[in-house]
């Protein structure tokens, strides 16, 4: 019965710590931030998760990542192979 008793006491000493800190970082995350004077307010930061439109050379790239990165050859046909000039035998 004594060994119910202690783990039962530890169990709401477990239960009642938790609470106290969740209470703790509630209470700190509702608080106004605190502002330095010539910091910078985030009201007036420029909002930069807006992604910009890729243009066709971007969209071209983004379609054969491992091509761009020299890792397999590209499939697109907008580049032409230049020919070999030949080279006269000296005998």
């Amino acid at each position: 019965m004594q060994r119910i008793r202690v783990g039962m006491t530890g169990l709401a000493a477990v239960v009642l710590l938790i609470g106290v800190g969740s209470a703790i970082y509630t209470s700190a995350s509702n608080e106004e931030p605190v502002t330095a004077i010539g910091a910078p307010r985030p009201n007036v930061v420029a909002d930069l998760t807006a992604a910009p439109t890729p243009s066709a050379t971007e969209a071209a790239k983004t379609e054969e990542p491992l091509a761009e990165l020299g890792v397999a050859p590209s499939t697109s046909n907008t580049t032409t192979a230049t020919p070999i000039p030949a080279v006269p035998i000296i005998e």
